[in-house]
């Protein structure tokens, strides 16, 4: 199948407090940012790319990406990103029905990941998908629906919730599955010592990543 036309939201609001603090997904892996392997991973998969991020954009300016805020009060996690992301593409993409959404901190996201959402979906008939790997979930790594933003939205400021497991749990999403062989695709950075792990992965010689698969240009 060809898959819909979907705006890529890279999910980049996190404290990283295993981190020290700071904007986890500025730091350097292998020569680029972290949110530079993201951006690089995703751009040839979407429409159009945008990164969540509260605070001033600026920091962001080099990648030349629209920066869209949380639009409900108090921070209250990645969920937000992904209602403003809704939001913002039914104010700026009309003409788009889709975004997926990824953590800005995993540089080694797979090149068939919209497509293969996309049809899991298809085949399954169900609204919402996500990512899975070696039986591990990734609700953050989802597909969604411009039509749920209405009920995220209530989701977040009347019933107060704060996880994307469960929002995604309530829309019975399916689960496409990926190999973790030679490494996870999903893999997240959290702490100094994956950062390093990841360096060394995406230094490979000849500019091949541990997917056996080279970084787009």
């Amino acid at each position: 199948m060809r898959e819909p036309p979907t705006i890529g939201v890279i999910l980049a609001g996190g404290l990283s407090r295993r981190m020290g603090g700071g904007d986890k997904t500025l730091l350097k892996v292998a020569g680029r940012r972290l949110l530079d392997h993201v951006i690089a991973r995703m751009r040839p998969q979407c429409a159009d790319l945008i990164i969540s991020a509260n605070g001033n954009p600026a920091r962001f300016a080099e990648a030349a990406l629209a920066v869209v805020p949380d639009t409900v009060p108090d921070h209250p996690g990645p969920l937000a990103g992904i209602l403003a992301a809704l939001e913002w593409t039914a104010e700026y993409r009309p003409d788009i029905e889709w975004i997926v959404s990824v953590s800005g901190d995993t540089p080694l996201l797979p090149p068939d990941l919209v497509g293969r959402l996309h049809e899991a979906r298809e085949q399954s008939g169900r609204t919402v998908a996500c990512a899975e790997s070696a039986g591990r979930r990734h609700p953050v790594i989802g597909l969604w629906p411009l039509r749920l933003k209405d009920e995220l939205r209530h989701a977040l400021t009347v019933d107060n919730m704060r996880q994307v497991r469960q929002w995604a749990g309530s829309h019975n999403p399916v689960y496409a599955q990926w190999s973790v062989e030679p490494l996870d695709p999903f893999f997240n950075v959290n702490d100094p010592e994956d950062l390093a792990m990841v360096s060394g992965w995406l230094a490979e010689p000849a500019g091949m990543n541990p997917i056996g698969r080279r970084d787009p240009e």
